[in-house]
Parts: C-alpha cells; sequence; structure tokens
C-alpha cells in the first residue's frame, strides 16, 4: 500500500539524517523510549483519554479541551503524545498530563503494540492528525476517537479524485469538531455527516493566557510610558522593514521577539539598529532604562509581554505564513503582519473586521504606523475590533464537551 510505504520511507529518512541534524536524532531517540515510558508510568487500574498533537501550536490549541477535562473528570488519566520534537521537548513536563512521550510512527505494528499497552477509553487527534493506521485500529477496536479543531480546505486531498483512502480514514472519526462551515459542507460532499462546526480552541486557550498573563517588572521599566511597537515572532524580511521605521522614530519603543533566537540571528539584528538596545538576558533596572529597543533572546515571555504594547508585528508574512496572531489580538491592539496569511482564518477575519492589516512594503508599513500613531481614534477603535474578535468566538471547548460522553 503507497501509505505504509510513504511511512516506511519517512522512518528510515529520519534514522539516516539522525547522526547529522539535531531534530530527527531526538525524534528517533524518543520513538526508542517511547513504549518504556508508556509502561514504566501508565497505571494498570485508570482509564486513560489519550490527546495527540503534532507539534507545539497543536497542543496549544488542544490545551483548552485537555485541561477542561482534567478539572471535571479527574477520575480519567490524559496521555499526550507528540509527532515533533518542538512540541515534545517543549511540554515533555506539562503537569496537565500523567503521561507524555512520542508516537511511534504510524506502522501497523507500531500501532498494535501502542494501543495494546495505552488501551485508551476515548482518544482526540487536534487539527491536521490524520494517521491512517492508527485511526483505522481505533475505528477497529470501537475506541471513540474524536477530531479537534480541524479546518478543511477545497485543494485538500481528501476532495481530490483520487483521495478515496485518505477520505475512508476521516470516516473512522465517532465526530469531527470542526472550525468553520465551509469545513463543513466540503466533508458533507464527500459524505462525512457526524460534524459540528464549534469554532477554534485557540481563542479559549488565547484568553485563557491573558487571564494567566505574568507580570514582567523589567519590561514595565522599558516601557516607562512610552508607546511601545512590539514584533513577535519575527523573521528577517520582517525585520527589514519594522526597523527600519523604527531607526527614524525616536518617538517610539520596540521589543523584538524574534522567532530565531541563534547567535547569528541576534547580530543580524543588531547591525541594524541605530538606536540603543539591550538583550532581555542581559537586562537590569539600570541598562533597560537607556535602551528604546528590548530584544527578547528567550522563550515563553511573548505572550505576556504583548499587553505592554501599543501596535503588534506578527512575522512570518514574509514566508511560509505567519504565526499566532490571536496572541496579540486578545489585547486589544492592532496587528499588522505580511502578505502571506490567506491560509489562516483568523488573520482572514481579523482583517475583515477592521482589527488588522496586512503589509506588502516597507511603504505600506509606514504610511499605516503612521497613521496608527497619529491618529489615537483609529488605533484605538483597530485594537477594539481585534479584542473583540477574540472574545466573540471564544466558547468551542465547551461545544465539543457538550457532545461527548464521559
Amino acid at each position: 500500500m503507497f501509505y505504509d510505504l510513504a511511512i516506511a520511507l519517512y522512518d528510515i529518512a529520519v534514522h539516516l539524517a539522525a547522526p547529522f541534524s539535531r531534530k530527527p536524532r531526538k525524534m528517533m531517540k524518543g520513538h526508542w523510549i517511547a513504549y518504556e515510558i508508556l509502561r514504566q508510568r501508565l497505571e494498570k487500574n485508570v482509564r486513560y483519554i489519550w490527546f495527540h498533537a503534532a507539534s507545539l501550536g497543536e497542543f496549544e490549541q488542544g490545551r483548552p479541551l485537555i485541561e477542561a477535562i482534567r478539572a471535571r473528570y479527574p477520575e480519567y488519566g490524559i496521555l499526550l503524545t507528540f509527532f515533533s520534537p518542538s512540541g515534545y521537548e517543549v511540554r515533555k513536563n506539562y503537569r496537565g498530563a500523567d503521561v507524555v512521550c512520542y508516537l511511534p510512527f504510524d506502522k501497523r505494528r507500531n500501532v498494535r503494540k501502542f494501543l495494546d499497552i495505552v488501551n485508551p477509553c476515548m482518544a482526540f487527534f487536534i487539527k491536521y492528525e490524520f494517521w491512517k493506521n492508527y485511526l483505522d485500529e481505533l475505528h477497529k477496536r470501537c475506541i471513540p476517537v474524536y477530531s479537534v479543531s480541524s479546518i478543511f480546505r477545497r485543494g485538500q486531498i481528501f476532495f481530490k479524485w483520487y483521495g478515496g483512502t485518505y477520505r475512508n480514514v476521516l470516516r473512522d472519526f465517532d465526530h469531527l469538531f470542526v472550525q468553520n462551515e465551509l469545513s463543513k459542507r466540503f466533508l458533507a460532499k464527500i459524505g462525512i455527516d457526524r460534524v459540528t462546526v464549534v469554532g477554534d480552541t485557540r481563542f479559549d486557550r488565547v484568553l485563557q493566557i491573558r487571564r494567566e498573563a505574568k507580570d514582567l517588572p523589567l519590561v514595565e521599566r522599558f516601557k516607562n510610558g512610552a508607546t511601545t511597537f512590539i514584533a513577535g515572532s519575527s523573521w528577517q524580511p520582517d525585520e527589514d522593514l519594522f526597523i527600519d521605521y523604527f531607526n527614524q522614530h525616536p518617538e517610539i519603543k520596540m521589543i523584538i521577539a524574534p522567532h530565531v533566537i541563534d547567535e547569528n540571528h541576534l547580530v543580524e539584528i543588531t547591525a541594524k539598529l541605530k538606536r540603543p538596545y539591550v538583550l532581555y538576558t542581559r537586562a537590569d533596572e539600570r541598562n533597560i532604562e537607556k535602551a528604546d529597543c528590548l530584544i527578547v533572546n528567550c522563550f515563553g515571555l511573548l505572550s505576556s509581554i504583548y499587553r505592554y504594547g501599543e501596535i503588534a508585528y506578527i512575522g512570518g508574512g514574509f514566508g511560509v505564513g505567519i504565526h499566532n496572531t490571536l496572541e496579540a489580538a486578545v489585547y486589544g491592539i492592532p496587528v499588522i503582519f505580511g502578505p502571506k496569511y490567506q491560509n489562516f482564518q483568523e488573520a482572514v477575519e481579523l482583517i475583515q473586521t477592521g482589527g488588522a492589516y496586512s503589509i506588502k512594503t516597507g511603504g505600506e508599513l509606514t504610511a499605516l504606523l503612521d497613521r496608527l500613531l497619529t491618529d489615537e481614534a483609529f488605533r484605538r477603535q483597530t485594537g477594539e475590533k481585534a479584542g473583540a474578535y477574540v472574545t466573540g468566538h471564544a466558547g468551542a471547548t465547551e461545544k465539543i464537551l457538550s457532545k461527548i460522553n464521559f
């Protein structure tokens, strides 16, 4: 079968790359020890609910549901699996789950071994996770399985004439909780009707993050009442534009949290700056007051840092696609990003509601920032629309829970 061959080839490719690259090496090691982790940590008399996320972003989508189930149904254990090291390495000690490990490759032998050990009472696959052999076996064993925050588009393989195998995978789900009506219509055309439109659980997650946002005294001292522009998850093409603007506008301060924080990228950023800056890890109460730019060279702070800004810029829009816009929008501030946003429903809708703007050139960014900085009413109204968009789309977690029998 083509699918099984593709999985086998992918497994071989990871093994071949492991000696030369850290990410495949971590993945391979994680797969080796997954079964041992399960045998050691799973308790025999506990019924486990299994959540699977490809990576960190999908985990954040599923997290509100994990924590809601944990709070309401403490008699269940929680197993959380990841496919990517970028998810597992960050959340392997996540306290919301009883057991966290990698998901072994979707080979039939692995699948049977995994499910024999875990024997979950139900399973949740987050967003785009459609592992055929796992889903087939779950269905065969009559274990309820749900797709959460999934979204479907016309160009996906499920809707192609040659996509029959993948359409059958979708029939393994007991229910699909999708983000929008369009997804439901696409699924209906291929005979998938166990579908409910609930929206995206990420809205619930960012509202939770806002409630739990950290107080950051150093950032507050840096801001010191000044109008502050925050650039989150930025890449070099983004930085070329907004750093040029920042250099020419001494009336604003700037916080940059680049997507990549290795030394080479930090050197590239600082070489472009013509105003005083400080790295977050080297900041103290004295030098932070002398800086006009704060460079966040560590992880885990960005979602709290947005609360200190008047305007947010989200990076990635000149590459493969923008990063998380909702983490900024939830604070009720205007959001700006580059031109590649069309595959992100929340970005499209933020623009439609007037809470966000996309720019293609430095000239467009300059014109937009000039207006946001000089027209306070426009800036306030744009931010209010962004915040209202987020709060107005919350509630997916509750809708999912209401449909599931525990």
